[in-house]
């Protein structure tokens, strides 16, 4: 059986996490702060910590932004479960925004009428490696946290903001310097007030379990570095955690050049049938965390069929609020709810072998 998720786990990163076994460094220490420097140098931000968990990320963000109690935090229902329980736990008020069925991202208008409910801070989830329109989410005047674990080291489109970072570098082509431009732009996370990156199992960039919390500017690392300075030893990711994160990072753009590859295999595949992917910027504008296959026909037929081909599909949505929550928000969120009903994820991993892609590509092509 071909199975949906796969974490890519080489020799690289078995010896890294070995390494910190036979040092007998398994606790939070040096690894850890060296996960954080490499970040900072693939995706730009001013500091961040290594967390245990995503949960742990939130809660430490809440804190930060000292937001009163009484105030209700807008989420896309199609956001991971943990958000919801995190925030609820801690109690405060939710919300939930619907999507838009091209991208499965939150839409500007279903945000708009959350924050006239009360909403006062949005957790923005760039799930399936797609970017949003980041600038018209900024304008609506709350703060932003981007939750970028499906779209780590995806670029947004340059601006003249991002003008006095770039480097100096040799005459290019007119056509050269388009490109250069389209993939210069911001990376995903440096936009929000504060980002998270999960490292959880299935995420982009896997610990085996954790999170980067990160703070793209001075003025929001200052208070975080201070909060994160009293923190218990038990919320710090710990070294064997991280040296897996960090060879993931090091390892990153040779992973994600196999993803791209497979992904525009796997489109072209689709292209004569009913069934819809996401529409998403190419090249850098976006990251392939998987192949997301919205569906023209009913799920449990799509997963039967994959099936008998030895292929494992799952819901693309099936750990998100809208899989906790269905009943109580399906009719504010149909859009969503539509999505998690149809919206199926196929094998898509740097670890697939040919025959295994090719067996997938026959079953896009085929499903009619």
């Amino acid at each position: 059986m071909i199975h949906t998720y796969s974490p890519t786990i080489r020799r690289k990163e078995m010896e890294a996490v070995l390494t910190c076994m036979v040092d007998e460094k398994i606790g939070p220490g040096d690894m850890n702060a060296k996960l954080i420097q490499t970040a900072k140098e693939l995706i730009g931000f001013d500091g961040a910590v290594a967390l245990r968990s995503p949960a742990i990320a939130l809660e430490y963000i809440l804190k930060a932004l000292d937001l009163p109690k009484e105030s209700a935090v807008i989420f896309s229902a199609l956001a991971p479960s943990y958000q919801v329980l995190t925030v609820e736990r801690l109690g405060y008020k939710t919300l939930f925004a619907d999507v838009a069925e091209e991208t499965g991202l939150v839409t500007v208008e279903s945000v708009q009428n959350c924050i006239k409910d009360g909403g006062r801070l949005l957790i923005l989830a760039e799930s399936m490696g797609v970017l949003p329109d980041i600038k018209s989410f900024l304008e609506l005047g709350i703060p932003v946290v981007e939750d970028i674990s499906q779209s780590a080291l995806a670029a947004y489109p340059f601006d003249e903001a991002d003008a006095p970072k770039k480097t100096a570098a040799k005459p290019a082509s007119a056509e050269e310097q388009k490109t250069e431009e389209e993939v210069m732009g911001r990376k995903a996370g440096m936009y929000g007030t504060y980002a998270i990156l999960g490292m959880e199992e299935k995420d982009i960039i896997t610990a085996g379990g954790g999170a980067l919390l990160i703070a793209p500017n001075r003025k929001e690392w200052t208070v975080l570095k201070h909060i994160a300075e009293e923190s218990p030893f038990t919320d710090v990711m710990t070294d064997m955690n991280a040296a897996l994160a960090y060879v993931e990072f090091k390892e990153f753009a040779r992973n994600e050049k196999i993803r791209q590859e497979l992904y525009a295999l796997y489109s072209r595949a689709i292209m004569s049938g009913r069934h819809k992917t996401y529409v998403r910027a190419e090249g850098k504008g976006s990251t392939i965390y998987s192949f997301p296959l919205v569906l023209n026909s009913g799920f449990k037929d799509a997963k039967a069929y994959a099936q008998k081909k030895n292929i494992e599909i799952r819901q693309a949505y099936e750990d998100t609020i809208m899989a906790l929550r269905q009943q109580e928000i399906s009719k504010k969120c149909i859009c969503a709810n539509s999505l998690y009903l149809r919206c199926a994820v196929f094998p898509l991993y740097p670890r697939l072998g040919q025959k295994d892609a090719q067996q997938i590509i026959k079953v896009l092509s085929s499903m009619l």
